[in-house]
């Protein structure tokens, strides 16, 4: 059986504390009490996470979506199977593959037993979103706290899978560039000029196609540094936008504006306001609660703004519909769709079919776009590597000619 750290006062006053051995922490603390006790706190003994130091730098991630994703499909079983919510935390620490993980799990058990609630005790770390914890926090108030724990997984899941569509759709392009541009770095830089030395010292020219590459990689040394500074400004400086607030904004209205992507952000906005706000609703949560929560979640701050727009047309006694309509922000079935659920008084209903078809329609679309990179991008660096080759046997041939 596993040993716990308990802490706790005789009916003196004096202070006991020690390390017994119990099947659960409720047991312990049972018998601690029919020994008349009065029980202060009781943990495993072997759960003291945070000060572990370790050799391997994968201990040092901090905790993942994966890992959230994870830890509440454990607590949603064994709290469905009669276990205490302290007991399914205590337990998700033990078996987190991080230490971190195991810390944030392990804190939000002490903050539950020092008299916080679940979702308040969520709140403290950033690894858990605004959706989860209003989700949480309706669980909490309903008595269903294993479903909105399911619920919240299921999420987390949809929202990974999305990511490695995406992920999975750019990685063979990019390898594709990387491996291409290395080959042609290292012949501009380290073969081609040592056959221009050779054939310099022997009196002959390179040919036309060979000059003009290794003109325009002199011309690229000569002004590397210059490069260099100007792509890091403009790095630093679209950064600095990004996270200036109002450059934010200008940014995110301008992808909108870009033909391929202003429709994948479009779709995929439309995709995530629907589900959210679907899984709000079916979990008890109000409209306007649910749309301060969904606000949150799109990323596109021009479609965050529509969203409370369309939050303040509720707060008037406007329809939700008709908030959402107008401009060109999300994909024009919403706002339609979401008043055939208005009227019909199923709006949870319909905001679930219009996300699993919006879903659907964003991995299509991430799938299409892959099919068509790859082509372009395989004839674009087809091109010039073969350019850079055809240079190089270009001036290959004539070193063997110089030679003959």
């Amino acid at each position: 059986m596993p040993s716990y750290f308990y802490q706790a006062r005789d009916s003196s006053g004096a202070a006991q504390q020690g390390t017994l051995t119990a099947a659960s922490p409720e047991l312990l603390s049972a018998d601690l009490r029919a020994r008349g006790l009065l029980v202060l706190k009781v943990e495993p003994q072997e759960e003291k996470v945070r000060g572990v130091v370790t050799m391997n730098p994968l201990t040092w991630l901090p905790m993942t979506s994966f890992d959230v994703e994870i830890g509440f499909q454990q607590m949603a079983s064994m709290i469905t199977s009669g276990l205490s919510l302290l007991l399914a935390l205590r337990t998700v620490a033990e078996q987190s593959r991080r230490p971190r993980a195991a810390a944030i799990w392990q804190d939000i058990s002490n903050r539950i037993e020092q008299g916080s609630t679940f979702s308040d005790a969520l709140s403290f770390h950033r690894s858990f979103s605004r959706n989860v914890i209003q989700l949480i926090r309706v669980g909490e108030h309903s008595g269903n706290l294993d479903t909105a724990l399911l619920r919240c997984a299921e999420q987390l899941e949809r929202l990974r899978q999305m990511w490695l569509t995406v992920v999975n759709a750019l990685a063979y392009p990019l390898i594709v560039i990387l491996l291409s541009v290395a080959v042609s770095l290292f012949l501009v830089l380290g073969v081609i000029p040592k056959i221009e030395k050779f054939l310099s010292g022997r009196g002959r020219s390179l040919p036309p196609l060979t000059q003009t590459l290794l003109d325009i990689s002199n011309f690229v040394q000569t002004w590397l540094p210059q490069l260099c500074v100007g792509a890091a400004s403009l790095l630093i400086a679209l950064i600095a936008c990004w996270f200036w607030p109002p450059g934010r904004r200008f940014l995110d209205a301008v992808l909108l504006k870009v033909p391929v992507i202003s429709g994948v952000l479009r779709l995929s906005g439309t995709a995530v306001f629907a589900r959210g706000l679907s899984v709000l609703l079916e979990s008890g949560v109000t409209l306007l609660d649910s749309l301060m929560t969904v606000e949150h979640l799109i990323s596109n701050r021009v479609l965050r703004e529509k969203v409370a727009s369309a939050r303040q047309s509720v707060l008037r006694g406007e329809s939700l519909a008709s908030g959402l309509s107008g401009g060109s922000c999300f994909l024009p079935m919403l706002p339609r769709m979401v008043a055939v659920g208005e009227s019909a008084g199923s709006l949870s209903t319909v905001l679930t079919e219009v996300a699993r078809y919006h879903e659907n329609q964003l991995v299509a679309v991430i799938r299409r776009l892959s099919v068509m990179i790859e082509p372009v991008v395989i004839l674009v660096v087809g091109g010039i590597v073969g350019f850079v080759y055809l240079a190089f046997f270009t001036a290959l041939f004539s070193t063997t000619g110089g030679i003959r």
